[in-house]
């Protein structure tokens, strides 16, 4: 079983900063996940990576922010709040590995945690299950892709901090896995939850428009996130926000803090 995030940490794996720099916000929800692939490096990934940074901090939402490897340390050191994930990580050990993502490099570079699993860098329920346990090895929340309730669920007995579930046919595509896969959704989240209730459960694919965070986030899912959508539209960080904001607004809408109870009531 899980433990929960603890202040500044981001998981089972204590991921926060021992080098002196600022602790990272924990990796709890709501969350959303900005999944840099291929598209955007460089200053462009930093830029963005800074207004995500502030949206972090204004909205109260936990930001998984994946860029490059070769760019991590640099987003790293522009920010203080997002989470900087890798966006893949080999199980090897130090030593031998020529090519390999090795685990302690990828949190020496400044990584919170690390994505894995995703439909375009497919691993073995093996290699799954042995990546899982190198991340919490070095202190990097797993953040895993499933492309099934069922893979969901069987991801979920390895321990990650969050299973995100998405169906393949709907990624980039614009279709909304919470308007056309509505069931998907909610098997995944019973099928993980039935496993581990501590992991958090993320469902995305065709995610484009604030209303469809909205729409994901009220069928009950931990959390959601964006690539084409956001790195695909004429401004990328206007798009961003709205996408962020419709997370916090939705959130609070689902579950108010005792004082907004109160309010309302």
């Amino acid at each position: 079983m899980s433990t929960p995030a603890a202040a500044g940490g981001t998981g089972r794996g204590d991921a926060g900063r021992d080098d002196g720099a600022p602790d990272r916000a924990p990796l709890r929800a709501p969350v959303f996940e900005i999944g840099l692939k291929g598209y955007v490096y460089g200053a462009e990934a930093v830029r963005l990576a800074v207004a995500a940074d502030r949206l972090a901090a204004a909205h109260d939402v936990a930001i998984v922010f994946d860029p490059q490897a070769v760019d991590i340390a640099a987003v790293a050191a522009a920010t203080s709040q997002v989470l900087v994930f890798a966006q893949h990580l080999d199980p090897v050990t130090i030593g031998r590995g020529v090519g390999a993502m090795l685990p302690e490099a990828v949190r020496a570079s400044g990584a919170s945690g690390v994505l894995l699993n995703h439909s375009e860098r497919r691993l073995s329920l093996g290699d799954l299950r042995r990546t899982v346990e190198r991340a919490k090895e070095v202190g990097l929340a797993t953040l895993v892709c499933a492309d099934s309730p069922e893979e969901a669920a069987a991801i979920a007995m390895f321990g990650p901090d969050v299973v995100l579930a998405e169906p393949p046919e709907l990624i980039a595509t614009g279709r909304s896995t919470a308007t056309e896969m509505r069931s998907f959704v909610e098997r995944s989240i019973a099928a993980v939850r039935a496993v581990d209730p501590s992991v958090l459960v993320m469902c995305s694919a065709g995610i484009r428009t604030a209303d469809d965070v909205a729409g994901m986030i009220r069928l009950g899912v931990d959390g959601t996130g964006s690539t084409s959508g956001i790195l695909k539209a004429r401004d990328p960080i206007g798009q961003m926000t709205a996408m962020v904001e419709a997370v916090a607004r939705t959130w609070r809408e689902l579950h108010p803090t005792p004082t907004e109870r109160s309010n309302r009531g």
